[in-house]
């Protein structure tokens, strides 16, 4: 059940580990997949402002969001955007024009928030094999997750030292695997020389419009599956994380709030805000208070730094911007093992829908593109088709 309804007083139910918890929630989010978004902006030759438009974007939905539905509801909602929606767009994403893009991130947006306004959400996701839905998952993040092995051809030293200081603080503290090896990288780039901060400075963020152009290529190859994986990947888990928490919060406005605001700020980069669920659960644990009814302000906390970080998005930009290709791919790679992991897990746990899980992740991760339209939505027809020809009128 949600928390009783009592005197609202957000400072007084703030706390030190709810700020502490808020802010670990935002590092987590930040450091484990904004690089996918800064390697997806560079392989689409996006400028840096288009590119901390993007983030500036995505910052101020999910502050927005995580705020308003936390207050709202007394409950930890903590919103953020889809890291393999931002995967999708880095093999994607060169093969469009940008304004196309934006259309398809509207597109998305759309769905979303019809899903959300019409309380189709339960509904539509059972219609989508749990299977299938985990292997698309795995899919599309596998290309990404296999950079860290091509880069290790050409720097070496650099993955090495990432890769091993991730191996043993994964053992010994998992919550900062990434931000260690995060810092570790940097050093090892510093000491390599592969540091270029000639052009970095301290700089705030500006919205950049573009104006979106409608292309049914762009929206059934970028549109539909930012909209499958978003709906799987961040949606299920995210109302998961609060149903396992006791949270009742309804799911319908949670889901159309997020698809709204995805929509007013897809001109500006933002390829969609979604329901966390890592990052969520980092405010809905017992550390954040040990009052249940109390946890909504570690989410609030959350907001606020998001809000700080969009601020500077062209400062975050700019900072990646100064550091190498290998170290960049390689943090992404990381990040991203632990969503592979538990995608073939999920993908290959039914019997009747392994086969179909595994046509889905095979035709995903292998980048194929027909009729312009990429690998993420082929994956997704193959392994219905499969699943339906595998297993129709079979008790």
């Amino acid at each position: 059940m949600n928390p009783p309804a009592t005197t609202f007083r957000p400072l007084a139910d703030s706390s030190l580990s709810a700020l502490v918890a808020g802010f670990v929630a935002m590092m987590t989010g930040y450091t484990s997949s904004l690089v996918i978004i800064f390697q997806a902006g560079r392989a689409a030759h996006l400028s840096d402002a288009q590119i901390s438009s993007w983030i500036w974007a995505l910052s101020m939905g999910m502050a927005v969001c995580t705020i308003g539905l936390s207050l709202k509801f007394r409950a930890p909602i903590v919103a953020a955007w889809s890291t393999p929606g931002a995967a999708l767009l880095v093999s994607s994403l060169p093969n469009v024009a940008y304004s196309d893009a934006i259309g398809a991130f509207i597109v998305c947006a759309v769905l979303l928030s019809a899903v959300g306004l019409t309380g189709w959400f339960d509904t539509l996701m059972r219609k989508i094999p749990a299977g299938i839905a985990a292997a698309l998952l795995a899919g599309i993040l596998f290309e990404i997750g296999i950079e860290i092995f091509r880069a290790a051809q050409f720097q070496t030293a650099l993955v090495l030292a990432m890769f091993f200081t991730y191996l043993v603080v994964k053992r010994l503290a998992p919550r900062y695997a990434i931000l260690m090896t995060l810092v570790i990288g940097i050093v090892a780039a510093g000491a390599l020389g592969l540091l270029d901060f000639s052009q970095f400075r301290v700089a705030l963020a500006r919205p950049v419009f573009t104006m979106p152009h409608f292309s049914l290529a762009a929206a059934i190859s970028i549109g539909v599956p930012l909209f499958v994986v978003a709906m799987a990947s961040q949606n299920v888990p995210g109302i998961a994380v609060l149903r396992a928490d006791g949270y009742t919060t309804p799911s319908a406005p949670l889901i159309a709030t997020t698809g709204l605001a995805s929509l007013l700020l897809a001109p500006f980069g933002s390829h969609g805000v979604n329901l966390a669920a890592i990052t969520a659960a980092i405010c809905t644990s017992p550390e954040a208070h040990e009052d249940r009814s109390r946890r909504y302000m570690a989410a609030v906390w959350c907001g606020i730094f998001y809000l700080l970080a969009g601020v500077f998005g062209a400062t975050i930009a700019a900072l990646f911007a100064s550091m190498p290709k290998a170290l960049v791919v390689s943090i992404a790679a990381l990040a991203l093992f632990g969503s592979i992991m538990s995608g073939l897990t999920n993908a290959m746990s039914d019997l009747r829908q392994r086969e179909a899980a595994l046509v889905t992740f095979m035709v995903t991760a292998s980048g194929l593109t027909l009729l312009s339209i990429g690998s993420a939505f082929w994956g997704l027809v193959a392994g219905i088709v499969t699943q339906i020809v595998l297993n129709a009128r079979r008790a």
